[in-house]
């Protein structure tokens, strides 16, 4: 095999491995709950489900999540943060607060949440200069 030849296979190789590596078994299909205060769907759930539909997903009608065994909780709130913690320390659950994640007692630190809490909050005061460094 000559040198074009091997870094031809190489870089094919390289390149085609991501793809294998990031396929999810035929047939698997991932379950998401959604759990949000009773509320009016917010513009974030109304995107979401949008997003989900393109992609396949089909909604389903539950209130029970844990039991269904869904495979990650969007949890949108202090409250359902709040409530999905105490209904499941297994199943991922990615938050969507406006509160302090660390004050709320949903993850141990920011660097290192620990648990099976992650997500976004708005209001985390330890960013709070890091976010006057990027208007900067």
């Amino acid at each position: 095999m000559n040198r074009r030849a091997f870094i031809a296979v190489i870089t094919l190789g390289t390149l085609a491995a991501p793809l294998a590596a990031g396929a999810q078994p035929a047939g698997k299909v991932s379950r998401v709950g959604w759990l949000q205060p009773s509320q009016p769907p917010s513009g974030a759930y109304v995107n979401f489900r949008r997003a989900m539909q393109e992609l396949g997903y089909v909604e389903g009608q539950t209130k029970d999540l844990v039991r269904l065994n869904v495979d990650v909780i969007v949890a949108i709130g202090t409250s359902s943060v709040r409530a999905a913690r105490v209904a499941t320390s297994t199943i991922p659950i990615v938050m969507g607060s406006g509160v302090d994640p660390v004050e709320a007692g949903f993850v141990s630190s920011l660097t290192r949440p620990g648990g099976n809490v992650t997500g976004v909050s708005i209001l985390a005061p330890e960013v709070s200069a890091k976010r006057l460094d990027v208007l900067k």
